[in-house]
């Protein structure tokens, strides 16, 4: 069957087509003809923001897609004001929407054809819930008003996290939500990661490592803590992904006590539940060198070093305070290497 071509000089076209045809221009949802709904990224139009009890909403545009009926580009030239907010609740807290919709009468059978922002008060309750808007409705959620009860001292908030964005097809998607129903090579960021889909799993791309980040590897022992007094720990680590590298310094002070039983340290993130357990360095400068390993054991939150009995026993056990040797003012403990965390 033939179809009108856009845009070609003499054809007429419906709305319908011109707006299939546009569906080229937005991100796809994943259907032949659909796209994704939105505002686009950093763009401060369609700001929800109240006035006392007045909603107000600032001049913008958004793309409104609806299934079977390709996109609608909407633009309000001056901001828009679909009214007050419904007065709160006297005991529970309630969550209202402001939406903006798109009345097509070929579609909703509205006897309308226009735009505009719209209101709706949800049901107050001890668990409130924003509205879904009823009926055949083309829609684009702006804002989420939480209007707390009189008992909770009535006032009004508002939060623009319900609002999507959309961008260009092959564009990088700014949402904390993983897109659905995604094509191979879609990317969004998280505000965290880029994430991209290679048509299985979502992979997530490597930042440049930046410098390593401080934490207190907490010291432990199974018997007694230690405390460290005057001594000097130090706990770095770099993490891409779910690899983390580590790097743990310890030197003793004049006042350092040093508890009893088997030494653990913290780690900056849990260790993966895999079956696999990940085998680092160690190295201990005491009266003599050491060279050991720290163990980091499936889904681990801390871990010990291990280094020889003895000077004459090669075979390895857990570090004591008196183990390879005792542990003293100026000695010096180091641990590196990499594990892969839970997360």
């Amino acid at each position: 069957m033939p179809v009108d071509v856009w845009a070609i000089d003499g054809l007429s076209f419906t709305g319908l087509e011109g707006r299939n045809a546009e569906a080229m221009s937005f991100m796809s949802d994943g259907t032949a003809t659909g796209s994704r709904s939105g505002v686009r990224p950093g763009d401060l139009g369609l700001t929800v923001t109240l006035a006392g009890s007045t909603i107000n909403c600032s001049a913008g545009v958004a793309a409104v897609a609806y299934p079977g009926q390709g996109v609608y580009r909407v633009a309000f030239p001056s901001s828009v004001s679909p009214g007050n907010y419904t007065a709160a609740h006297a005991t529970l807290n309630r969550l209202d929407l402001v939406y903006l919709r798109v009345w097509d009468n070929s579609v909703d059978a509205s006897g309308l054809t226009k735009g505009d922002i719209v209101y709706l008060a949800g049901t107050p309750s001890a668990s409130p819930v924003a509205p879904t808007p009823a009926g055949t409705q083309i829609y684009l959620p702006l804002a989420t008003i939480s209007v707390l009860s009189v008992s909770n001292g009535s006032t009004a908030s508002v939060s623009q996290a319900i609002r999507p964005n959309t961008v260009a097809p092959g564009g990088i998607l700014p949402t904390s939500t993983a897109p659905a129903a995604p094509y191979i090579g879609q990317a969004y960021y998280d505000g965290s990661n880029l994430l991209v889909w290679n048509g299985f799993v979502w992979e997530t791309y490597f930042k440049t490592p930046g410098a390593w980040v401080t934490y207190t590897p907490t010291w432990t022992g199974s018997g007694s803590n230690p405390s460290l007094g005057n001594g000097t720990l130090v706990g770095k680590y770099s993490k891409i992904g779910r690899q983390v590298t580590i790097h743990i310094n310890l030197i003793p002070g004049s006042t350092t006590t040093y508890g009893s039983g088997n030494y653990n340290w913290a780690l900056p993130f849990t260790a993966a539940n895999n079956g696999c357990s990940w085998v680092l360095n160690a190295h201990l400068l005491g009266t003599d060198r050491w060279m050991g390993q720290l163990i980091i054991s499936p889904a681990a939150t801390t871990a010990a070093p291990f280094f020889n009995l003895s000077t004459t026993n090669s075979r390895i056990d857990f570090m004591t305070p008196t183990r390879p040797e005792t542990f003293a003012n100026g000695s010096a403990l180091r641990i590196t290497g990499t594990y892969e965390s839970a997360t």
